[in-house]
């Protein structure tokens, strides 16, 4: 185990007892996790380097400013106020740091994609202004397609949450200090800074929803670089009150400077008694992976376990050779079970999760992915059965349309039934009729059902 001892963290150590809790707290869905830059390491041509002191150097080069003359290790603050010193134009700097990061081909850190990797964060708070952490997310959660929802704040656009935590449909990145573009709307220098967190106290600027979420759960600052008292008064914004008063939720902060500043460390000891220091951003977050990873091993390696698979929302375009499901709005849960058991055995699903059913562009999209689809799964419920007219209706249709170009026989519609609604009653087309109904009973795959799709997959070379 990687902790500090209590002698290098005089607040409370970081024991088995901490990581039992935290580990609890996560699989209930009540921690937030808020990355910082110094997570951020990436393989560069010079090694493995901080993104961000690496981004400044070039920054430096593009802007004309000589960095022997700034302190080391370089800022972007630095750069910047450099720049603006020989009376350099500050939008240059934004637009100039857009193109390097267009020019550049940066992997997600493997501190990020483990972090990806824990299904039970729905919502990740960023301070830093890059795409590292959502690339990481669409690459473990969503087959490297762009499936996470990307939020930004800006001063004066107030961008916030779409709904509460517990009912997003998608995994949420917020950049909670801007996100990159060649427009000055994300935290560059340390003035930046200050106009941004100034917004976000104000009355009328501040993201409602988030900041709920920030109040009243669990927070991992994990990498931040922020100053003492920028970390005081980042603190005291999220949770909204004195941090001194009774509160239920903890903060941690994992990184490699906090626990050094021993007039911050004080002072969270004295009136912060409910923040916890771990030393060391990337050994917390890959003692944090491995301890969630084998809490989930035990119940995916016993035999016979029944155990439910989690589900991964669907990317927002369909990958090739997916099996399109459709389904009734009212049967999502029985769904969103159907999709982690067939992922889980290795195939690929895809299915339409917003159900925006409506504009001419929203058809063409559904009847293209039908039109290139490996397979055509219909749910069929009660729930379809009191539908007489509904969009999956019109789904089926594109499905049959389909199957009458097929040579006769082929195997493309595969209807399950996810209740007790009997197959002769169905109101469905003839020609689902025309091959067996599987019954998954709450859409629990049955590996009968799973080795049939697996053979007609290889039986396709897919």
């Amino acid at each position: 185990m990687t902790t500090l001892p209590a002698s290098a963290n005089p607040t409370q150590v970081f024991d088995e007892d901490a990581w039992d809790d935290l580990l609890n707290y996560i699989e209930e869905h009540r921690v937030i996790p808020i990355i910082g830059p110094d997570l951020l390491r990436v393989q560069t041509d010079q090694g493995l380097r901080p993104l961000y002191v690496w981004l400044a150097e070039k920054l430096a080069k593009h802007l004309s400013v000589d960095p022997s003359t700034l302190p080391q290790p370089l800022t972007l603050n630095d750069v910047v106020c450099s720049h603006l010193g020989q009376h350099g134009r500050r939008e240059e700097a934004y637009t100039r740091l857009r193109s390097i990061m267009r020019d550049i081909k940066v992997e997600p850190p493997q501190a990020l994609r483990q972090l990806a990797q824990i299904t039970d964060f729905n919502l990740f708070v960023t301070t830093t202004f890059d795409p590292l952490l959502e690339n990481a997310i669409n690459l473990e959660r969503y087959g490297g397609q762009p499936g996470a929802e990307i939020i930004a704040y800006t001063p004066n656009r107030v961008a916030d949450l779409p709904s509460e935590r517990t009912d997003l449909q998608r995994t949420v990145v917020y950049h909670l200090l801007g996100r990159l573009s060649a427009s000055p709307t994300y935290v560059l220098s340390d003035e930046d800074m200050l106009e941004f967190i100034c917004a976000l106290q104000s009355e009328h600027l501040t993201p409602e929803k988030l900041f709920h979420e920030l109040e009243h759960n669990h927070l991992l600052l994990i990498g931040s670089d922020f100053s003492n008292w920028l970390a005081r008064l980042f603190l005291r914004m999220a949770k909204r009150k004195r941090l001194s008063d009774p509160r239920d939720v903890t903060e941690i902060f994992a990184d490699d400077h906090t626990a050094k500043d021993a007039r911050l460390v004080a002072f969270l000891q004295q009136v912060s008694v409910r923040t916890r220091v771990y030393g060391g951003a990337e050994a917390f977050v890959a003692e944090l992976h491995q301890r969630w990873s084998a809490r989930q091993r035990p119940a995916q390696e016993s035999p016979g376990s029944s155990a439910p698979q989690r589900f991964l929302p669907p990317a927002r375009e369909m990958p090739e050779n997916a099996i399109f499901i459709s389904y009734a709005r009212e049967d999502l849960p029985a769904v969103q079970r159907l999709k982690a058991g067939m992922d889980a055995a290795g195939l690929t699903t895809w299915f339409d999760l917003e159900r925006l059913e409506s504009g001419d562009d929203y058809d063409r999209k559904i009847r293209a992915n039908i039109g290139r689809c490996s397979f055509f799964v219909p749910v069929i419920s009660a729930n379809t059965q009191r539908r007489h007219e509904a969009y999956f209706r019109r789904e089926w249709s594109y499905a049959v349309d389909r199957l009458r170009n097929m040579a006769g026989g082929a195997l493309f519609i595969l209807p399950v039934c996810i209740d007790n609604t009997p197959e002769a009653t169905a109101l469905v087309p003839d020609q689902f009729k025309a091959v067996h109904m599987s019954q998954l009973a709450g859409g629990e795959p049955t590996p009968e059902f799973l080795r049939r799709l697996q053979e007609l997959f290889g039986g396709r070379g897919a």
